[in-house]
């Protein structure tokens, strides 16, 4: 391993940094999702079947807010205790405290998207880089007057430990944009859900709030 890193040049440095990095957002980001699809759709389905059945907020302010609470590391759970915690709110309201807070989710669970895109840009780059200042070095310590034999040879396997770098890039490159276009689709999917329970949730309030 110290082999590869030292023949791939100065560039695998940050290509290290880059791969420990990808590496560590990764896992903070598979636990995070983990937590939030595992239990998110029971907990959300069961309090809209509950909140359609007891539509009063006396009933809601005492059952079904301190469910909400128990589970408030859940997005759409702070979505809806935004909403349901206003003071008898208007309908306009209701629906405009869900909107913005759910708005400020969306943007929560995006978190690394952008240091995602930026590793798996400038690996590839810095893998090709290091190859190039590898075939630099390889074609200046050939001498005009030694070409042939043992010095060709040299050439080559330098050149062949330049490609080292390239190679490295590519391997974090797509590991990391594997994983990025994973937690891509489970935002898309988040986003859908925002929309289907939320708008269930103002349908049943404004329907409750329409029969006071």
């Amino acid at each position: 391993m110290l082999r590869l890193l030292i023949s791939g040049g100065i560039v695998m440095i940050p290509l290290l940094g880059f791969s420990i990095l990808a590496a560590t957002l990764i896992l903070e980001r598979l636990f995070f999702w983990w937590q939030i699809l595992r239990r998110q759709d029971a907990i959300i389905r069961q309090f809209l079947n509950s909140y359609s059945r007891f539509p009063k907020s006396e009933v809601v302010k005492k059952k079904l807010i301190p469910h909400l609470e128990k589970n408030a590391d859940l997005p759409v759970s702070r979505i809806f205790l935004a909403a349901l915690q206003l003071n008898q709110p208007s309908v306009e309201d209701f629906s405009l405290a869900l909107e913005t807070t759910a708005h400020a989710e969306l943007a929560s669970l995006k978190r690394f998207h952008t240091v995602f895109e930026t590793i798996i840009s400038l690996a590839p780059l810095l893998g090709l880089l290091g190859t190039v200042l590898g075939l630099i070095n390889s074609f200046a310590a050939l001498k005009i007057g030694e070409i042939g034999g043992g010095s060709t040879a040299g050439v080559t396997g330098g050149i062949s430990e330049a490609l080292v770098s390239t190679a490295t890039g590519l391997i974090v490159a797509i590991f990391t944009l594997f994983f990025a276009n994973l937690f891509r689709g489970f935002y898309q999917q988040q986003r859908a859900l925002f929309l289907e329970y939320g708008g269930q949730l103002e349908l049943f309030y404004r329907q409750r709030f329409l029969s006071e």
